[in-house]
């Protein structure tokens, strides 16, 4: 009889599948089964093996079919029948992924598990746009905040301390909800005017983004019918856009690949 297996709970990054980590790979290439949420992107999933047992446990908004308490009880009966388990999730599993509370779950039912930390949205956002989350004389501080509460609960954050302008914030899964939170900082006194971008998709194919103000960003975002996942970055250092932007690269002079197709709308 077998023994009880283990779970690997992995982030897949933002969706580029060369952005995994070798040690994710590995562990996505040796599991006997993949459970995986709907934000890991097909390109990532065309890695699994072809003989590996799959189990899709998406949500989306206002969409849970599977219930968070039926996810953590699957992975502890999946590895008390001696399976390897990778349960693999956009982003990094432990900043808004509910990772630590699957973990929590399979530490109760004695399965043994390890973390595989992946590039978080933020990271992989930032970079697709060349542009920093921190930069010295513009952000000396980084927060990310969920623009999204559990079962709708209206969004209570710290506002005060969150519109301060040395800081560069990232807000996920504020698409439907970006209009209260851009409000609110004002309120509190962040400027109107400081620079913001919403980026859908970011990392792969399907990437759009759209540049604008604390204040039109939401509006810009809306009227380019921006899908999810959008994640917002407000702060001055999405104000580096014109200085750390790239000219076009072509033939030998260091075009590393085609560039991606986009969507790009420029409104202050």
């Amino acid at each position: 009889m077998r023994g009880i297996g283990k779970v690997s709970l992995i982030g897949a990054g933002p969706g580029d599948p060369d952005l995994l980590t070798v040690k994710a790979l590995k562990r996505i290439q040796d599991a006997e089964v993949v459970v995986y949420d709907r934000l890991v992107s097909q390109e990532i999933m065309d890695l699994v093996p072809p003989k590996t047992a799959l189990y899709s446990v998406g949500k989306k908004p206002k969409s849970h079919p599977i219930p968070q308490e039926e996810i953590n009880q699957l992975l502890v009966d999946l590895a008390k029948e001696g399976k390897r388990v990778v349960r693999l999730k956009g982003g990094d599993p432990f900043i808004f992924g509910r990772g630590s509370e699957e973990a929590a779950e399979l530490v109760t039912a004695g399965v043994e598990y390890e973390v595989i930390p992946g590039i978080t949205a933020a990271q992989g956002c930032a970079s697709s746009l060349n542009l920093p989350l921190t930069h010295r004389g513009l952000a000396t501080g980084l927060r990310y905040v969920t623009g999204h509460c559990q079962r709708d609960v209206p969004l209570d954050l710290d506002w005060a301390s969150l519109a301060d302008p040395n800081t560069t914030l990232v807000i996920y899964m504020g698409l439907a909800a970006i209009a209260e939170i851009s409000t609110k900082l004002v309120e509190h006194g962040m400027p109107a005017d400081m620079p913001a971008v919403a980026i859908s998709k970011g990392t792969t194919s399907e990437e759009q983004k759209v540049f604008g103000t604390l204040t039109t960003i939401g509006e810009l975002a809306k009227a380019a019918k921006l899908p999810a996942p959008t994640l917002f970055m407000i702060g001055d250092v999405v104000g580096l856009k014109e200085t750390l932007e790239l000219p076009e690269l072509t033939g030998s002079e260091g075009n590393w690949g085609e560039k991606r197709p986009h969507l790009e709308v420029i409104n202050g």
